[in-house]
């Protein structure tokens, strides 16, 4: 089984602050990942260092791999590869919103390096038959409800078939039944071997969907998954 995330002993800032410190954090291939923990404590900071949004300075890592590269030495020019290779969904959506939900999957493809008409026509259809939505493919983002543009934003996250899905709060603007749907198929799609790590306050979904637990809390995060299932059993 592939390592796809291996933090060791990781220091993440926002601005110049220190959130997370020690930070021990590994996620494998197919795994299902809850990042929780209050406002605040690290949790979307976390996830913006794995797709290099925040960087990890040599100082302050022991070690930092993602997807078998080393953040520590990456270089600028070759974070677009790495984010290619990850599907990123974002609590409000990131919709374009002058374009139909084709064309909004189409500017995907072509700005990472598909060239092939048919070919991206295909990988459209089998990306929004995959998330229920091949009957939307004509429709504006602004003619979708909250829950079927989150399942739209998730299609364009599985374009280019991602070895790993990071999720920020992905249910944080939806209704509770609508945030159940999201959650359970990115479930399924973590049961196809795509792994997910995802933050979200939605407690509730940890059993529903049980998978492993980390808890960020006054600067540190670790994974509380048997701790949390044994105080619910």
């Amino acid at each position: 089984m592939d390592k796809l995330v291996d933090y060791k002993k990781v220091k993440v800032y926002q601005a110049d602050s220190v959130v997370l410190e020690d930070v021990d954090f590994h996620v494998d291939e197919g795994e299902f990942i809850y990042i929780i923990g209050k406002v605040g404590s690290g949790k979307s900071s976390l996830l913006k260092t794995l797709y290099c949004e925040l960087d990890i300075e040599e100082d302050d890592a022991e070690k930092a791999e993602v997807l078998g590269r080393d953040l520590i030495t990456l270089r600028r020019k070759e974070i677009p590869a790495l984010r290619r290779e990850m599907g990123i969904i974002f609590q409000d959506f990131q919709l374009l919103h002058d374009r139909n939900v084709e064309r909004n999957l189409y500017f995907v493809l072509k700005a990472t390096g598909w060239r092939d008409k048919e070919a991206m026509s295909k990988r459209i259809d089998e990306v929004l038959e995959a998330v229920g939505m091949a009957d939307k493919r004509k429709k504006m983002p602004s003619e979708l409800s909250g829950g079927e543009q989150q399942r739209i934003a998730i299609a364009r996250a599985l374009l280019n078939t991602p070895k790993m899905i990071v999720a920020d709060e992905p249910t944080g603007n939806l209704d509770p039944e609508t945030a159940t749907n999201i959650v359970s198929l990115l479930k399924e799609i973590s049961l196809t071997g795509t792994a997910v790590v995802m933050s979200t306050h939605n407690i509730p979904m940890l059993d529903k969907f049980p998978g492993i637990v980390y808890q960020c809390e006054e600067s540190h995060i670790k994974e509380i998954t048997q701790e949390y299932n044994h105080t619910k059993s």
